[in-house]
């Protein structure tokens, strides 16, 4: 046991304790653990107060930075947002063009538009198992979206080139002599060697006759350009046809020319009138074919378009 005189200034008494072990081991801990630890915390936080550049100003640092690397991010993404945006307004035209393509295509191939209908996403489908659905990745979906960007512009140059061999190849079924000259009527002279309808002998016929009645119309056989359409000697009232490619067509003993010389006509397009006029013995139409400036026999390209 300790015993402890306390003495009082103001009161001048004393006074005397006794502790025991345990209270010694109190005194002790009050003395050396407890008071220094209260003394070091309120230093502590005073050094806090007072020197903001310590801990809190370490703090303040790393949340600045984190500040800009979230900034950085945001505007990482809207700029990969408006990238990705601007790609797929190109991908939309592309398939405005593609559509707008597969829709003259489908009408110049004459096809059902039941079965190629551009206005509608083609019908797709079959069972799923949601067990095999994977979440996209931002990665993969730029991937895809490169690759169908690629895809569309090769098939839209594809097409083109379709397109263009289309309307060639229509071209040159318009351009190319084919059909009869007339609606209704028959053949009355082939072309070739004949008895000469007008004494004795023979003669070489270039073109074939088509006889009907007189003022039934007469047809332009293919596309092109009037280069006559007048009197001729032997053939009366004359219309001829430039088609290009070296063709061309005259139709001959016309009672009436209905087109002028640098009009342009179409495939079926009425030329003028049946008759009787030049040397002719009634009422028909002499029809020939020239290639490169010689006649040859109609006959193939009548034809043509059966």
């Amino acid at each position: 046991m300790v015993n402890i005189l306390l003495v009082t200034r103001f009161f001048g008494k004393t006074g005397n304790f006794h502790l025991g072990s345990k209270g010694l081991i109190t005194l002790f801990l009050l003395a050396f653990v407890a008071i220094p630890t209260i003394v070091g915390v309120s230093s502590y936080r005073m050094g806090l107060v007072n020197h903001p550049d310590g801990l809190t100003g370490t703090i303040i640092s790393e949340l600045d930075s984190q500040k800009i690397s979230i900034d950085t991010a945001i505007r990482d993404a809207n700029e990969n947002l408006g990238a990705l945006s601007q790609r797929l307004g190109t991908m939309q035209s592309h398939i405005i063009r593609l559509d707008a393509l597969g829709q003259r295509l489908t009408k110049m191939a004459e096809l059902d538009k039941g079965e190629f209908n551009f206005e509608y996403t083609p019908a797709r489908g079959g069972p799923g198992k949601d067990a095999n659905v994977e979440p996209i990745q931002l990665s993969d979906f730029v991937d895809s979206m490169q690759v169908l960007s690629q895809q569309i512009e090769d098939r839209s140059k594809q097409l083109a080139v379709l397109e263009t061999m289309m309307m060639t190849s229509n071209l040159q079924d318009e351009i190319l002599p084919a059909g009869r000259p007339i609606k209704k009527g028959w053949i009355s002279s082939y072309f070739g060697w004949r008895t000469n309808p007008f004494g004795k002998g023979r003669e070489h016929h270039d073109g074939m006759d088509f006889a009907g009645k007189s003022g039934s119309e007469v047809l332009s056989v293919a596309a092109g350009v009037v280069t006559w359409a007048g009197k001729r000697y032997g053939y009366g009232n004359l219309v001829e046809v430039n088609h290009g490619n070296g063709y061309a067509t005259r139709y001959g003993h016309n009672e009436e020319v209905v087109v002028k010389v640098g009009q342009t006509v179409k495939k079926g397009e009425v030329l003028s009138k049946m008759g009787s006029t030049g040397r002719s013995t009634g009422p028909h139409v002499h029809f020939e074919v020239l290639r490169h400036g010689r006649t040859v026999n109609p006959d193939k390209y009548i034809q043509a378009s059966r």
